[in-house]
C-alpha cells in the first residue's frame, strides 16, 4: 500500500507540474514499455483518426462528443478538469489533460505505468475501454471491439 500511495503521489505531482506549465505529460519508453504518448495516439487514432487536423473540432455520437478524443461531458466532469467541456472540442492539449483527470480517477495504477513508460498491452487495454466505455468499461464486452481496434495499432 506504501507504494501505491508513493506512485500515486509522484503521478500526481508529475500532473500538478504539467498543468502548472502547460504542458502535457508524454514519456518516451526507450523500448521499455507502452507510453502515455503512445496511448493517447492509439485512441486519437481510433476516435477521430481519419478526420482533418486530427479530430480539432470534430463532434460525433449526435453532437455530444467533442475533439479528437471525442470526449463526453459526463467524462470531462468526472476529471475535474478546470474549464469547460467546450475546450475539449478544439484543444488536443486540453482534451488530453481531461484523459489524465479521468485515469488519475479510475485506472491510477496502469495510468502511471504508461506515464513512466513502463505500460504493458494490459494497462493499454484497461484504459482504452475505461475511455470508451466509462468508470467500469473493462468490464463491459461492449468495448471489446474498441479494444481490438486500439490493439492492432500497438506494435
Amino acid at each position: 500500500m506504501k507504494t501505491f500511495t508513493a506512485l500515486l503521489v509522484v503521478i500526481c505531482a508529475m500532473i500538478f507540474l504539467a498543468l502548472l506549465f502547460n504542458v502535457s505529460i508524454m514519456v518516451t519508453a526507450h523500448g521499455q514499455g507502452i507510453t502515455w504518448k503512445a496511448s493517447l495516439q492509439a485512441i486519437r487514432t481510433v476516435e477521430t483518426g481519419g478526420m482533418p487536423n486530427g479530430g480539432i473540432g470534430a463532434m460525433g455520437d449526435g453532437g455530444k462528443a467533442y475533439g479528437p478524443y471525442q470526449i463526453w461531458k459526463p467524462y470531462w466532469q468526472d476529471s475535474r478538469v478546470k474549464g469547460s467541456h467546450a475546450q475539449c472540442l478544439n484543444s488536443k492539449a486540453y482534451s488530453e489533460k481531461v484523459m489524465q483527470g479521468y485515469m488519475l480517477r479510475y485506472a491510477p495504477r496502469e495510468f502511471g505505468r504508461l506515464v513512466a513508460g513502463t505500460g504493458k498491452v494490459s494497462d493499454l487495454e484497461k484504459v482504452a475501454r475505461i475511455h470508451n466505455g466509462g468508470p467500469k468499461g473493462h468490464k463491459r464486452k461492449s468495448t471489446l471491439k474498441y479494444w481490438a481496434k486500439i490493439k492492432r495499432l500497438i506494435p
